[in-house]
């Protein structure tokens, strides 16, 4: 897997090792980005369900202020940390020492990149306690039924989107996602084969 956009481009990403995924291909990720490009610049991005951190690391290339990853799985963790580090990010895995005199990660230096190891429903409700709000969230679920919708009804309860945000989920062609979950609404749908992209928007 390669980052197709920004300072980074070209660069490879190494895959955590032992680990099933669903990496997303590098055309879906490129549409993504197609899409939202206006917004990438400066945005704080939140990647739930991380994997190989190859949504969060494009978004860093692309001019994006910040990334949080998040993944349930330790060897996700540590491939994300990996591929941040040969890029020369400042990646810090809770629980690490802060890297930056004067404050205990994102808010301390730009680009800074932290590694969450949790659930990714349970993280949001983590974020909220935090006060964080993020202008792009990627999630990209494990394909059970209903999770995706849970952890987008579970953005919008939290509040964590940011009211210029996006919030993009990578769904299996069979979960039919709804055109509003409360005041998120749905505003483009594309389909890759058995994947479907949903992108939502906060209400105006």
């Amino acid at each position: 897997m390669r980052i197709i956009g920004g300072k980074y481009r070209g660069r490879i990403l190494k895959m955590p090792k032992g680990v099933k995924i669903r990496p997303t291909q590098d055309k879906v990720r490129e549409a993504v980005f197609n899409i939202i490009k206006a917004g990438v610049p400066e945005a704080r991005v939140l990647d739930l369900y991380a994997g190989s951190g190859a949504f969060g690391i494009e978004a860093l290339s692309r001019g994006a202020y910040s990334s949080i990853f998040v993944d349930n799985n330790i060897k996700c963790i540590r491939a994300i940390k990996s591929n941040l580090l040969a890029l020369g990010d400042s990646a810090r895995l809770e629980g690490d020492r802060p890297k930056f005199e004067g404050g205990t990660g994102l808010s301390s230096a730009r680009g800074a990149s932290l590694l969450v190891r949790l659930d990714g429903v349970r993280s949001i409700s983590r974020f909220k306690r935090e006060n964080k709000k993020f202008d792009i969230i990627f999630l990209d679920p494990p394909y059970h039924e209903g999770l995706a919708r849970n952890c987008l009804i579970k953005i919008d309860a939290c509040d964590i989107l940011s009211q210029r945000g996006f919030a993009i989920c990578e769904h299996f062609k069979k979960d039919i996602m709804p055109e509003r979950i409360g005041n998120l609404l749905l505003f483009k749908n594309k389909r890759y084969g058995d994947t479907v992209l949903s992108f939502y928007r906060r209400e105006k």
